[in-house]
């Protein structure tokens, strides 16, 4: 073998591990603490790396253990893809969130994401404005879908956007016009409000509250409050509830107000999803990006993405936070 071809073929053996183990950095992107509690949670010198980008607008990050991999949708291209960790990204459903024949326009496809408790992907649809279940399995999709709720007393809903299940099966979503191919103003928007679900183990479908953009929802750790994030630039906030059983809750109160922070420079974005993690902080997108909070709504840390961020998802063992910024699916190393 001559110099030349030795070099060649070392050359190629360096950029496929490079392309195997390696992401860029995310520019015009830091960690700001805000208080030392978040030391215990994240590095501030941790590096905020590109898993994936290229995409029109990210959503539903949802890592899933059968696959290996994050599931995450891009709304205006009604695809979900699945990426791994060494960052090989492949489609992984087409048509995900509106399946109808009529070509429309607005955010088509499907947003939250997540598994039921026998494994199988539910779906909150845009398009189809539902929130529905494949019923094909994780490891084997097809565009089939079954569908748990769309509609409120026989009203249609606006476009389900992000869902959880309590310990029981109770199924949590929120309800925002987004999906809606004209917003607020769609003439098909049945509905004169924005609501948050609780869709029953026996099938009925209770309103909890109306507020004016639900978006991001989730539970605390021992499920007695429910929290949700509303996106509204005017009234940028999350709230939380006290849950007395599946389907009621009472004692609605203020959990942060980031209004403020709206439109400030670099803070792109609005509340929007959000997951727990099990010590009972609160990793929240927001103005800016993902922000940390404590049990009691106190800002620890921000996580300035310099992309108007949508969502969040936490791995299993909690040591990685992969985040969905505009065209971007990032991941940061937690400790």
């Amino acid at each position: 073998m001559n110099k030349l071809v030795y070099f060649l073929f070392c050359l190629t053996l360096f950029s496929i591990g490079c392309e195997s183990k390696n992401h860029s950095y995310k520019p015009n992107s830091s960690i700001e603490i805000l208080d030392p509690a978040a030391l215990s949670l994240i590095n501030p010198d941790a590096k905020q790396q590109i898993l994936a980008e290229g995409f029109d607008w990210t959503e539903g990050p949802l890592w899933v253990e059968d696959l290996n991999a994050l599931l995450l949708t891009d709304i205006p291209k009604n695809a979900i893809y699945k990426v791994t960790k060494n960052g090989e990204l492949n489609l992984y459903l087409n048509p995900s969130g509106y399946t109808g024949d009529q070509a429309r326009g607005g955010e088509v496809g499907a947003n939250g994401l997540i598994l039921n408790s026998k494994g199988f992907l539910v779906l909150c649809q845009h398009g189809d404005r539902r929130m529905a279940q494949m019923t094909s399995d994780v490891d084997n999709p097809k565009p089939e879908f079954l569908t748990l709720a769309d509609n409120y007393q026989g009203k249609r809903l606006n476009s389900p956007n992000d869902a959880v299940y309590d310990w029981l099966g109770n199924l949590y979503f929120t309800d925002p016009p987004y999906g809606l191919e004209f917003n607020m103003d769609d003439p098909k928007k049945e509905l004169d409000f924005q609501g948050i679900y609780c869709l029953k183990t026996d099938g009925e479908l209770v309103l909890l509250d109306s507020i004016s953009r639900p978006n991001g929802i989730t539970f605390s750790p021992d499920q007695s409050k429910l929290l949700v994030a509303n996106s509204d630039p005017q009234q940028a906030v999350w709230y939380h509830y006290d849950i007395v059983e599946p389907g009621v809750v009472t004692n609605k109160q203020l959990f942060f107000d980031a209004t403020e922070w709206v439109g400030k420079e670099g803070f792109f974005g609005l509340p929007d999803g959000m997951k727990m993690h099990s010590s009972g902080n609160l990793f929240a997108t927001g103005p800016g990006g993902v922000w940390i909070f404590d049990p009691i709504g106190k800002p620890l840390a921000r996580i300035l993405t310099g992309e108007a961020t949508s969502n969040c998802a936490l791995s299993p063992d909690e040591k990685t936070l992969f985040m969905t910024a505009d065209n971007y699916v990032l991941e940061l190393e937690l400790k």
